[in-house]
């Protein structure tokens, strides 16, 4: 084992190459426990990404990658047999077009840092999630991310244009596309979309920008039934015209969770069944806020809302978005389970009520906490069972998802499958689609050496 971190330092340099006991970091945010590993391999450019891959292939060696390490599903957990590639030091934005409106970025650019580097040129990046000052744009690519305003710009895929990639035998595949259309054959880089690092690894993106907006209008409402927040994403479709940007929705039980005692400030009553934060993004800087103040008031009046509350500055909306994106209140004491599924917006309240009961027919004190991206379909679950019993998290997940069969819905909305799920991936793909996911994995990384074991326990 020695022999190859010994040919991984002569060809990438001592610098990028860390072993033994200078090997020193936590396995990731969720797990604070020290991370095992043969080596750390931190290369700057796709061709040193190219030769560490080449040596590795060469010699058989499991390979996992790493961006910001806020992976939910245990994708970028490394193992002690395992060589970690961190994208790291490729963090280079190296082009914003503002005529063409793209940016061309290195994979370990963090999403904020291109946020911001955007709106300095009146630009907006529009993907955004509660992690962007750690996650990296790599893998967001690598694990579709999804995040906020999913509504409007859609997944991180719909934000792709061109992208280059290094596969497990180090060959390089630059597709470095600038273009909106682009329909010469294939389009290969949705392969690596999403495939949580099995099928390559991602270096390079040239990702699609938009305008910045001109105005921007934010409020926090509260309902009493599930039936109005459904009334109420139709309405402000229809009202805001194409700007509506976010519709996030908290159960009660999440919101008071979050604004106890130690936790954010709670801008109006605790008591209501759901919370929803909602957010137009628009043009017209006479007459955006006007409308988007008249529908408030409408809703109000016609009943569908019971409470709301309008930022005043940009400090009271950032207040506001931190009880939706911070729930950093409610994660102690551990253990506590976080799920991520999606369903069609019809069944989730019928879900939901479903979830709740058999959790506590098995945990009489268990805690449910919900939130969710609930115009595009998603939920997130944090689950504390109270319980000391053994299994907990094989016993949650069999209540969880047994909850959704019925349903048809996704055991993964936007986090991917890692190592958590894979025993639940058929329960979202038919036994073809998992032939054919296994026929692409073979052939494109024919000794398994990429994430494996990871999204599928073996590819024969």
């Amino acid at each position: 084992m020695n022999n190859i971190v010994n040919q991984l330092k002569s060809a990438l340099g001592e610098d990028s190459v860390i072993s033994g006991s200078a090997f020193s970091r936590a396995t990731s945010y969720w797990n604070q426990a020290p991370a095992k590993a043969l080596a750390l391999l931190r290369p700057r450019t796709t061709a040193e990404v190219s030769e560490a891959l080449r040596i590795c292939h060469e010699n058989n060696q499991a390979v996992v990658t790493q961006g910001g390490m806020t992976n939910c599903v245990a994708s970028a957990d490394s193992r002690e047999d395992e060589i970690v590639l961190s994208l790291e030091r490729m963090k280079t934005i190296e082009s914003i077009d503002i005529t063409g409106l793209t940016a061309t970025v290195g994979a370990g650019v963090v999403l904020q840092t291109l946020q911001e580097a955007c709106r300095e040129k009146d630009l907006l990046f529009p993907l955004d999630l509660g992690a962007r000052g750690s996650c990296t744009l790599g893998g967001n690519a690598a694990t579709n991310a999804g995040g906020i305003n999913v509504l409007r710009y859609g997944m991180t895929r719909n934000l792709i244009l061109g992208m280059e990639v290094v596969l497990a035998d180090g060959t390089i595949l630059s597709s470095m596309n600038q273009m909106l259309k682009n329909n010469a054959g294939y389009d290969l880089k949705q392969l690596f979309i999403g495939s949580e690092g099995t099928l390559g690894v991602i270096t390079r993106l040239v990702l699609k920008l938009s305008p910045k907006p001109l105005t921007r209008q934010t409020a926090l409402v509260a309902l009493e039934d599930f039936q109005k927040v459904s009334e109420l994403l139709q309405k402000t479709r229809r009202d805001f015209a194409g700007t509506l940007s976010a519709f996030e929705v908290m159960w009660g039980e999440y919101y008071k969770g979050v604004t106890e005692e130690g936790g954010h400030r709670a801008p109006f009553g605790r008591d209501h069944k759901y919370y929803l934060l909602l957010e137009a993004e628009g043009g017209d800087l006479e007459t955006d806020e006007e409308r988007f103040n008249s529908a408030l008031e409408r809703y109000y009046e016609n009943g569908l809302i019971v409470d709301a509350v309008v930022p005043k500055s940009e400090a009271e909306r950032v207040a506001l978005w931190d009880i939706r994106e911070n729930f950093e209140p409610i994660l102690e004491p551990k253990p506590i389970f976080l799920y991520d599924i999606s369903l069609p917006i019809v069944d989730m309240e019928a879900y939901a009520k479903e979830l709740e009961k058999n959790l506590r027919k098995r945990w009489a004190s268990c805690e449910l906490y919900i939130l969710g991206h609930i115009a595009d379909g998603n939920l997130h679950l944090f689950i504390r069972p109270n319980s000391d019993e053994e299994r907990l998290h094989d016993l949650c997940d069999e209540i969880v998802y047994g909850a959704l069969s019925p349903y048809k819905g996704s055991v993964s909305a936007e986090h991917g499958i890692g190592v958590e799920k894979i025993r639940w991936l058929p329960h979202s793909r038919t036994p073809e689609e998992l032939a054919l996911m296994k026929l692409l994995k073979r052939t494109m990384d024919k000794k398994n050496i990429l994430n494996r074991g990871r999204v599928f326990d073996g590819v024969e």
